[in-house]
């Protein structure tokens, strides 16, 4: 195959990462080991999205080591002729035998009997099935009970499910980010209702996979046994206690956690189970029973599948049941958490130049916009005279756009961008009117003080905005509109901002959310952010956290390092825990 920029380029919008050698040795390795041993003379195993053939002939190469004796039939679909061709003239020189076929896997498997494969191993394109096409998505989405924004692993993983014999081993590399989404719940059913996850390795921020998502690897049996299973994380760290090897793939097996370093960096390998439970309503829900029966499994499965998959550790376990034990109410529980706005046009919208612009919009339809590069913890500090045109009346709750007659300069701006704005048929099909922003919010609700974060951040970075601005679709809000009366409203959003800047809430936000970027960044979204804990607001402790946010967003007080080891001990205690356990 080519592999000049052309051909990457079409391997990245159809979804196409070829597996490194060394990563597909580990998976190979990793589902050798699950294979029964009983009795096998053949394995019959197949690659649903087979690229360049590294998987399979890794497996193969494996195989010799691992079941020696054992004779392995490779079966590999794909729809990149280009990369069929490669993968078979590299089996060819190798001297593998390997049924190829050319076309699309999905359509193809419903006429593959059930309990055709020993095992399967793959690698599923990377590509969501919106980027398919309306018919193929449609299909998609009937076929397999897709919904939201959902990637191509959800029917990848099914067909599997169904394409495995009873003990058969599915070898999984996909994004890791189906641990812990909402959409990612599809899949997580799937693996409990359907299969049996055994190892579970989230690989994070090792960069050894090329695209842009960070990886995960799942080794599942076609098994009715629900054995516990052995959870493993990787991820980058600046200051390691101890370092123990430079093998990552060997720290990736080895029974404690520890620190490696590889490529120059330092990662520490953490080593637990999978819980899979909620862990606000359960903190201590670890895994599922060692057997348990079909039914029941599949029932518990719907509920576990809601909440994000964590890492299960007797310390850690422990330190959230204590967290559990103080908790009054989440986040969610306090406030709805919305998302900024989001214009889809925002060259139109929004400009640090609008003393400049001719026509010029009025200005009270011109608000401060505040976006991530704004957000400190505690306080905004606008670096730029960023400025939104809102186009919506903020004396109503509901979304009300203005009436254009009423202000000429916005109407004059706007009617030179028409052609732009007009052009967004998702906007105008659902009834609004050309020159509103996609998603504007509550208008009433920016002239409320409120509670603004950004969506990503190495650390949380919550701050109390009064200025009446708008939030950007970079950043999350909380409306003190939503707290209660003025003066409980003020003290429950110093309380939230304390805990959410916390050593605690950090450490909780690792624990049970867990989506983790490169470089240490961290999705700050709804879905984990409502699960955030509060202490009893009415309780002396929780009063001395208020106090001391209170002095750093408006007394004036530094947030120096002593201060901010204070609030970590008042935060501590306001849940009933002492300082050294929050570290």
């Amino acid at each position: 195959m080519d592999s000049g920029e052309p051909a990457a380029r079409d391997r990245k919008r159809h979804g196409r990462h070829y597996t490194p050698p060394a990563l597909a040795r580990f998976l190979a390795q990793r589902l050798l080991h699950h294979v029964p041993r009983s009795g096998a003379a053949g394995l019959r195993v197949l690659d649903p999205a087979c690229g360049d053939g590294e998987l399979l002939l890794a497996l193969h190469r494996e195989a010799g080591v691992l079941l020696p004796g054992v004779r392995v039939e490779l079966v590999g679909y794909d729809l990149d002729a280009a990369g069929v061709a490669v993968a078979r003239e590299r089996a060819r020189a190798a001297g593998i035998a390997v049924e190829w076929h050319v076309g699309d896997f999905l359509t193809a498997s419903a006429g593959i009997a059930a309990g055709a494969f020993d095992a399967i191993i793959t690698n599923p394109p990377y590509v969501r099935t919106q980027q398919l096409g309306g018919p193929t998505a449609q299909l998609l989405s009937k076929r397999f009970g897709l919904q939201g924004r959902i990637d191509l692993t959800h029917p990848f993983v099914a067909v599997a499910a169904r394409l495995l014999r009873s003990d058969g081993v599915l070898g999984l590399l996909c994004a890791n980010r189906f641990l812990t989404t909402k959409a990612g719940s599809n899949v997580r059913s799937l693996l409990l209702t359907e299969l049996a996850p055994v190892e579970l390795y989230d690989l994070g921020d090792t960069k050894l996979f090329e695209a842009a998502v960070l990886p995960a690897v799942t080794i599942a049996t076609r098994s009715a046994s629900r054995d516990v299973c052995r959870y493993v994380s990787a991820y980058e760290v600046d200051t390691p206690e101890t370092i123990s090897g430079t093998d990552l793939f060997e720290a990736l097996t080895a029974e404690d956690s520890h620190c490696v370093t590889h490529g120059g960096r330092t990662f520490a390998v953490e080593v637990g189970t999978l819980a899979t439970g909620d862990q606000v309503e359960s903190a201590v829900s670890v895994a599922l029973p060692v057997a348990v029966g079909a039914a029941d499994h599949r029932r518990g499965a719907a509920v576990e599948a809601r909440a994000a998959w964590r890492m299960s550790r007797p310390g850690v376990d422990g330190w959230l049941a204590e967290i559990e034990a103080g908790t009054w109410r989440t986040f969610g529980e306090v406030a709805r958490i919305r998302v900024g706005i989001k214009t889809t046009a925002d060259r139109v919208f929004i400009s640090d130049r609008w003393g400049e612009m001719r026509p010029q919009p009025e200005a009270e339809l011109l608000f401060d916009l505040i976006t991530h590069h704004d957000v400190e913890p505690w306080r905004i500090s606008r670096a730029r005279d960023t400025r939104v045109l809102y186009p919506y009346d903020t004396s109503e709750s509901a979304r009300t756009p203005v009436d254009l007659r009423e202000f000429p300069g916005a109407a004059a701006y706007l009617r030179e961008h028409r052609e732009a704005l007009a052009g967004r048929k998702y906007l105008t099909d659902s009834g609004r009117e050309w020159f509103e922003i996609w998603v504007p919010q509550r208008p009433q609700l920016w002239r409320v003080p409120k509670l603004v974060f950004p969506d990503i951040s190495e650390r949380p970075r919550f701050a109390l905005d009064r200025s009446g601005a708008v939030v950007n679709g970079d950043c999350y809000w909380m409306s003190l509109a939503d707290f209660g009366v003025d003066g409980a409203a003020q003290r429950l959003a110093y309380l939230l901002m304390g805990v959410a800047n916390s050593a605690l809430g950090l450490r909780f936000y690792d624990a049970v959310c867990g989506n983790r970027l490169y470089s240490g960044r961290r999705r700050w979204i709804t879905q984990y952010v409502s699960r955030l804990p509060l202490p009893d607001p009415t309780t002396m402790r929780a009063g001395g956290v208020v106090e001391l946010v209170r002095d750093f967003v408006d007394g004036g007080r530094v947030p120096d390092a002593n201060a901010l080891r204070l609030l970590d001990e008042w935060v501590a205690a306001a849940f009933g825990m002492r300082m050294f356990e929050v570290r």
